[in-house]
């Protein structure tokens, strides 16, 4: 393989190592292998969705590659060292793992978007550089190329790579994340980090039941050969549902990217939707075709779908909503026909409410249904409370708190001035309040929304909790309780709704910290580079396969270049006046299989790159005049 240019990576500097034994490693001990850097933050789901494409490649290349997870968080409490140290855990990462709590690595390698991945040579030189998901099998290619230059000139090192496990912990429950009350009383959880369903006795401790095999995997059958992966919303059907379609539960199997059904009293497990493949926004989106359309015959075990994170029954809707973090979008889905729905979301991950399918969410996790048939939402990345409802016979979607992607904070009040960080549960209140499990905060906040009388508020109920990921309403006490799901507590607890809130909280707001890219005044170019893999063309068989999608924070910092194109250089002109702001980029190309200048053959793959990227900018004088990102770049 021969380099247009020679950079050397630069230092690996952070807070510590994890999964070494307490090694710190540098590129002297790396040398002789290809190094993958994956800058993650563990609140991602595109983060997540890498960890997993990268397995199968560790497992083939173990003995030549290793994978340096590059922790750089984008949340506050991300860089908490016990957290990281969980999330680690939790994912099952099998890979040395840098704490990047400065963003020091980060800076270092110009990275910009969570995820990047930044390929380094067994000479210690920079080859690739690539923004979002979807690029293992270029990355195959670039290995086998590098694997064959390396061997030759003698510079690769076979053998063990520097991975050492870490102890982990014993106990009924590992990282659970949903769960369900059942109606004697009972509570089935999401075992999640087990790989399994477990059915508990109504004190929260007792095991009465086990559905899984604990092995992660997919397999439909009784509860002890059946198979999950990292499963999470758990919803109970209404009882006549139930006795119509045979099972009592529907179980969004995240990593599986399915939804799978649970009979209770057989233990049977059967497969309703997803055909396994995670669902990318494809090449039919950069061709003018609306990807998300799904016909009415469809098969549901032929639609893709993408880490499906929560599901709920909309009694007002009668069927299903599935909260699709992976793709920002709601679902519906209803078990007597199979019928599969997009209800909400283009697909672009931020925060703009209106007419539901032209909404922005970012990665919904959590849902409940309020009495009044309004669908609540945690909005996860955006930090935000939200919710869909009908309004004026138009399903709309609004925002009760929240402003954006990378605002968050700690801070109780009126929706300009509330914060939530990160929070993955909801549950509606027979009050008309809302419930919010605040996960990043270790909190359990309430939202009362506006009245005739009042504004609507932020409220914090209790505090001191580890990560919670679920709320579930006890309607059998005397007074009000929630059941929490505390995650990287592994158990389940009993939490009083308290007659009054705590005395106000206000610990701040806060904005993701990242470093400013200068730019100068005036006009700007953005110059996304792609380059396709060996063995891939560019998919021009219906004009230009690329495209980007530019906007600002603040709105009015354009005054040209803002909206959606083909092509992935843009010319923009910065409004006068403007000191600072946020670029919301999405660039996206379209590849084949296929040699470059070739026909590309009928039914051959086709891959969709796509990534977000949020940069914060400065107008400095005498900066540069263009803004250049690495969609897939290689040098």
């Amino acid at each position: 393989m021969t380099a247009i240019s020679r950079v050397r990576a630069s230092e690996l500097t952070g807070r510590a190592w994890l999964n070494t034994g307490g090694e710190e490693l540098d590129w002297q001990k790396l040398r002789g292998k290809i190094v993958i850097l994956d800058f993650w933050s563990f609140c991602c789901i595109n983060c997540l969705h890498v960890l997993d494409e990268l397995r199968p490649l560790e497992e083939r290349y173990g003995d030549v590659l290793v994978t340096v997870g590059v922790h750089s968080p984008k949340f506050e409490h991300e860089a908490d060292p016990q957290a990281l140290a969980a999330a680690v855990d939790r994912y099952e990462i099998h890979h040395p793992v840098l704490d990047d709590p400065e963003l020091g690595t980060w800076d270092a390698f110009t990275a910009r978007a969570w995820p990047t991945l930044v390929v380094v040579d067994p000479e210690g030189y920079i080859v690739a550089h690539l923004s979002g998901e979807g690029h293992v099998q270029g990355l195959v290619s670039l290995v086998e190329e590098l694997v064959a230059e390396h061997e030759a000139k003698g510079t690769l090192h076979r053998g063990d790579g520097p991975y050492v496990p870490r102890p982990q912990p014993e106990g009924d429950l590992r990282f659970p994340e949903k769960a369900v009350i059942l109606p004697d009383g009972s509570v089935l959880v999401a075992d999640t980090g087990h790989h399994r369903l477990v059915q508990l006795e109504p004190d929260l401790s007792t095991v009465r039941a086990v559905f899984g095999t604990g092995v992660k995997g997919h397999r439909d059958g009784a509860a002890e050969t059946a198979q999950f992966n990292e499963p999470r919303g758990l919803a109970l059907l209404p009882e006549a549902v139930a006795t119509q379609v045979g099972y009592d539960l529907v179980v969004a199997d995240t990593v599986n990217h399915r939804l799978r059904g649970l009979a209770l009293s057989t233990g049977e497990v059967t497969t309703l939707a997803g055909n396994g493949v995670q669902r990318l926004l494809d090449s039919e989106r950069a061709r003018g075709i609306d990807p998300d359309f799904i016909a009415d015959d469809a098969d549901p075990l032929d639609v893709a779908l993408s880490s499906p994170w929560d599901v709920a029954w909309s009694e007002a809707a009668d069927r299903l909503v599935v909260a699709m973090a992976g793709t920002h979008q709601l679902f519906d889905f209803d078990p007597r026909s199979g019928r599969l729905r997009v209800v909400a979301g283009t697909g672009d991950e931020g925060l703009l409410d209106g007419p539901a399918r032209e909404a922005w969410f970012a990665q919904t996790s959590g849902l409940s249904q309020a009495p009044d048939g309004t669908v609540w939402l945690a909005d996860s990345e955006s930090s935000a409370l939200r919710c869909l409802r009908h309004t004026d016979g138009e399903l709309r979607a609004e925002t009760a708190v929240g402003l954006g992607l990378y605002d968050f904070g700690f801070r109780d009040g009126s929706p300009e001035h509330a914060r939530l960080q990160h929070p993955l549960g909801v549950a509606a209140l027979p009050d008309g309040s809302v419930a919010v499990a605040d996960t990043y905060n270790g909190g359990i906040r309430r939202w009362q929304p506006a009245t005739e009388d009042a504004a609507g508020q932020l409220s914090t109920l209790t505090r001191g909790l580890d990560e919670p990921s679920d709320l579930l309403l006890d309607q059998t006490a005397e007074t009000p309780v929630l059941i929490v799901v505390e995650t990287n507590q592994h158990r389940l607890v009993r939490v009083p709704v308290p007659a009054q809130a705590l005395e106000a909280v206000d610990e701040g707001a806060s904005v993701s910290q990242r470093q400013r890219t200068p730019i100068a005044g005036g006009r700007v170019t953005v110059d996304v580079r792609f380059a396709a893999p060996a063995g891939q063309k560019l998919d021009d068989r219906w004009g230009d396969p690329t495209q980007l999608k530019i906007s600002t924070s603040p709105a009015d910092a354009l005054t040209a270049g803002a909206g959606t194109a083909q092509g992935l250089q843009r010319e923009l002109v910065l409004a006068d006046g403007v000191t600072e702001g946020i670029l919301h980029i999405t660039a996206r190309a379209a590849a084949c299989d296929g040699e470059p200048g070739g026909e590309i053959p009928d039914h051959a793959a086709c891959h969709l790159y796509q990534q977000d990227w949020g940069i914060p900018f400065s107008v400095v004088d005498g900066a540069a005049d263009s803004l250049t990102l690495e969609l897939r770049g290689l040098n």
